[in-house]
């Protein structure tokens, strides 16, 4: 089935040459992904010590959490417009000053409402950056290598959740949750100046003016939508797992609480591994690699839901879950970027907020079945559902694009 799909205009020929190696720049792009990646789950570990540092309860100090989320779904494509004309290299490095002042100003006041305005102006500095760097690693690496170069910078969004988060936390217990946001503000400093001096000094356009009509005309692609629809099925449905894995595997499974941070990190390691893999197979395969993860991310899922109360088999299955719930989103970033065309800026900063925003939608129902009947069991049938409908909108990409084939 695979062979029969349709391939990249630029799929390798059957003996194609090594991959060449990714520009430096890549790398650099990563680090900045993993810096905000970190920043916006860390806040999920101080939760009790921002509760208590402004008097407020937990779950109103989880404020912190939700705006950024919000902050992200507006930032990733209202700053990619509005810094359309903008170098590459003065949008990321702006993008990453505004980040480390948000993170000062949080550190400073005193005042809980100005700490959710800063994490709602830290989430559009993060918006922008996610949505320029993954423009700017698509053009510095050509389009050979654009599936491999979006994966390992997605990839730093992943190593956030396995590395950032963990350590930012502990940070948080040995220095305070103040200490963690200085840290992060001196780290975006430092990053601003090595992409100051590697991202190519070119106009967000590339060789081309960039044209703000443009932009916006890209968003009537039909197929630009299937894709987005995609992003946020697939988000949704598997982070609405991921964000209740703690009751699913302590009351669900019967296995103690300290077993949580252990699933957690195995997941994370099992998605690094998969959008590094994923970016990789996408290139020659951009459309059999999303249907064929999908297809698995439902086996998973189901298999999750049969043996949701047999604690090995859950953290098993959990951890392959991340291994192939996610890996197709470095391909579904390109797929937007070539159906933006020439106009890709917008088009690829889709995704980004689209991925918010399914996530958003996913576990609001995914809490909501956990509050009623199904208990545990709920997260895991929206997560089946939500894989399962993925596999709509990529047939539907799929069959627009044979036809296409054929009438050429």
């Amino acid at each position: 089935m695979t062979a029969a799909l349709p391939q990249s205009p630029s799929a390798p020929s059957p003996v194609s040459p090594a991959p060449a190696p990714l520009p430096p720049v890549t790398y650099v792009l990563t680090a900045g992904t993993f810096l905000m990646g970190t920043t916006e789950f860390v806040v999920a570990g101080l939760l009790p010590a921002v509760a208590a540092d402004y008097s407020v309860s937990v779950a109103t100090a989880g404020l912190a959490i939700t705006v950024f989320a919000l902050g992200m779904i507006v930032g990733a494509p209202s700053m990619a417009l509005a810094t359309l004309r903008l170098p590459h290299r003065v949008t990321l490095t702006a993008a990453l000053l505004v980040f480390a002042a948000g993170h000062v100003v949080g550190a400073l006041t005193e005042d809980f409402a100005v700490l959710l305005g800063t994490r709602v102006v830290s989430a559009i500095a993060t918006g922008a950056f996610w949505a320029v760097a993954s423009v700017a690693a698509v053009r510095a690496a050509g389009p050979r290598a654009s599936s491999r170069a979006l994966g390992i910078v997605l990839g730093g969004g992943m190593l956030a959740n396995v590395l950032g988060v963990p350590l930012g936390a502990y940070a948080g217990q040995v220095i305070g949750w103040r200490g963690t946001f200085w840290a992060l503000a001196v780290l975006a400093g430092l990053l601003a100046i090595a992409i100051a001096r590697t991202v190519p000094a070119v106009s967000g356009g590339g060789a081309a003016v960039p044209s703000f009509r443009a932009e916006l005309a890209s968003l009537r692609s039909g197929k630009l939508w299937l894709v987005l629809a995609a992003c946020a099925m697939i988000t949704g449905g598997v982070l609405s797992i991921y964000s209740f894995i703690s009751p699913i595997l302590t009351v669900g499974a019967g296995l103690p609480e300290s077993w949580v941070p252990a699933a957690l990190m195995g997941f994370g390691i099992a998605a690094l591994i998969g959008s590094i893999l994923g970016g990789r197979m996408g290139h020659a395969h951009p459309f059999a690699t999303p249907l064929v993860t999908a297809a698995a991310t439902v086996v998973v899922a189901l298999a999750l839901l049969r043996f949701a109360a047999e604690p090995t088999a859950a953290l098993v299955l959990f951890v392959l879950l991340g291994l192939v719930g996610l890996s197709a989103n470095p391909v579904l970033v390109g797929l937007a970027n070539r159906y933006g065309g020439e106009a890709s800026t917008l088009a690829t900063a889709m995704p980004t907020a689209i991925f918010n925003l399914g996530t958003a939608i996913g576990t609001g129902i995914a809490g909501a079945t956990l509050a009623g009947d199904l208990g545990t069991r709920g997260p895991l049938l929206v997560g089946a559902v939500g894989a399962a409908l993925v596999l709509v909108p990529l047939g539907v990409l799929v069959l627009r694009e044979r036809g296409l084939r054929r009438r050429r």
